[in-house]
């Protein structure tokens, strides 16, 4: 689930249980495996900065990209792109937009070679969500790392 302003909600199946809550202030990764939850602010979450902001619209490309390229598959797009600094968490990105618009897939990485990937179906704009899902709850027993501290 995403939601402007920076609100989103993912419920991983594999790990089963792990989460990713934000929001629009604070971020929250919990892994079951650990019973462990890290808090981080937005801003300093470098990691992160990058898918979000592709699904936020919060990035603008002529300015913050070079080697722009678009090829077709199928019916969608996949462009690819390197950032114009050093100065990103990331050396390459590339996603898939369909016809009307919608990302379909993100896929970052970074200058450590990491690989974020994202891949989204059935999306529906402006679904009805209870405010309360993009607020996280720290599961019993868990503990809790806070990155702002």
């Amino acid at each position: 689930m995403l939601r402007k302003p920076g609100r989103m909600r993912w419920d991983y199946t594999r790990p089963k249980g792990k989460q990713f809550v934000g929001d629009g202030k604070y971020l929250w990764l919990y892994t079951p495996d650990q019973n462990r939850a890290e808090k981080m602010a937005v801003k300093e979450s470098d990691d992160m900065r990058a898918p979000l902001a592709f699904l936020l619209g919060k990035l603008n490309f002529s300015k913050e990209f070079r080697n722009l390229k678009g090829t077709s598959e199928g019916a969608d797009t996949r462009v690819t792109a390197d950032p114009k600094t050093d100065n990103l968490p990331y050396s390459h990105v590339e996603f898939v937009v369909t016809p009307d618009y919608r990302i379909r897939e993100v896929k970052v990485t970074g200058f450590d070679q990491s690989v974020l990937e994202f891949t989204f179906s059935q999306e529906q704009l402006d679904p009805p969500f209870n405010a309360n899902l993009f607020e996280f709850r720290l599961p019993p027993g868990a503990t809790l790392e806070d990155a702002g501290q």
